[in-house]
């Protein structure tokens, strides 16, 4: 049987795609490739473009293939740009995830591992959170995350399905020379470039509350988090009954400074990063309980930051050179 993964073709889903075929099963990639890229989708994986707003292509494949389950990653993943885009984001993470969900209870699909957010949040007032922490997003991309999220349960209770959603930090690192992340907004995208350009990076505010002054956040390690996602699918096919959400968090959390110096010592590229005003609404820490996931999904820490930093760069610097 096959789990199909949408969003394959991107960082993370491509790396989704190399745990699933890792474990010995079959993967099949929907991707419209508006963020992905094809070349990121192994040779003998099937790769189907297209889009999850469209109901007749996700009908015509679950007719032409035998599907296990779906591994829910497609979406539109900016939040900064949501809130200028806030109809386009619900139309693909809303609209596009009810489009998925009707067609596979139309084919008898009943399982699905969804890709959610850290996003659905917020600013949280507490020092660790936890899956019961208050949600209070405050972009058009956490709020179509927790939609998200309602939709599954709500599937659950209509039609029985099985469903759990996995709520994502801050991703770095790779798992595999070939894949990187190309996304313009994320930390180390735009470290890397900075320092591949000759410019220097920046830091966004040195005076929080922290112990270097620089914001603390969760950074969990791209080949983890595919892990989980793994374990996710092999535990709904064999029937077990997951949490409806988890925490993907490392319970301790980096600071943006570490991270600066962390990347110096790894690349050789010694700097000291600009330092910017901070961000309008930017926290001064989000750290996330990993204990849930740590319990049921075999999540745990298996890189180290130095890791993180090096499996980047030396993805990036691979790219850069061929």
């Amino acid at each position: 049987m096959t789990w199909m993964v949408t969003g394959g073709a991107g960082y993370i889903g491509a790396h989704v795609v190399r745990a699933l075929t890792g474990a010995g099963l079959q993967a099949l990639v929907v991707d419209d490739l508006s963020s992905g890229h094809r070349e990121f989708v192994p040779g003998d994986v099937e790769f189907v473009r297209g889009s999850i707003l469209s109901g007749e292509l996700l009908a015509d494949v679950f007719a032409e293939h035998a599907i296990e389950g779906v591994i829910h990653i497609a979406g539109f993943k900016y939040a900064g740009v949501s809130v200028q885009r806030p109809l386009h984001t619900y139309a693909v993470n809303v609209t596009g995830t009810a489009t998925l969900l009707g067609v596979m209870a139309d084919a008898g699909i009943d399982k699905i591992v969804f890709s959610s957010s850290a996003a659905v949040y917020g600013t949280p007032d507490t020092e660790l959170v936890t899956e019961e922490t208050p949600k209070h997003p405050e972009s058009p991309y956490g709020e179509s995350k927790l939609i998200g999220e309602w939709l599954l349960a709500d599937q659950g209770v209509a039609v029985g399905l099985k469903h759990t959603a996995l709520r994502y930090f801050n991703v770095v690192g790779s798992g595999d020379a070939d894949l990187y992340d190309t996304s313009p907004h994320n930390l180390f995208p735009l470290v890397f470039e900075a320092l591949l350009e000759g410019r220097t990076p920046r830091i966004n505010g040195d005076d929080y509350p922290t112990p270097d002054g620089t914001c603390v956040r969760d950074y969990i390690h791209v080949a983890d988090l595919a892990q989980a996602h793994v374990v996710a699918a092999q535990r709904l096919a064999a029937g077990a009954e997951l949490e409806p959400v988890y925490n993907l968090g490392s319970g301790e959390g980096v600071s943006v400074g570490e991270i600066m110096r962390t990347v110096a010592s790894v690349t050789g590229h010694e700097f000291t990063p600009e330092v910017a005003p901070r961000r309008q609404g930017d926290p001064a820490r989000i750290v996330a309980s990993g204990e849930r996931a740590a319990r049921d999904l075999d999540w745990r820490m298996r890189h180290s930051l130095d890791d993180m930093v090096r499996s980047a760069w030396t993805a990036r610097t691979a790219a850069a050179s061929r």
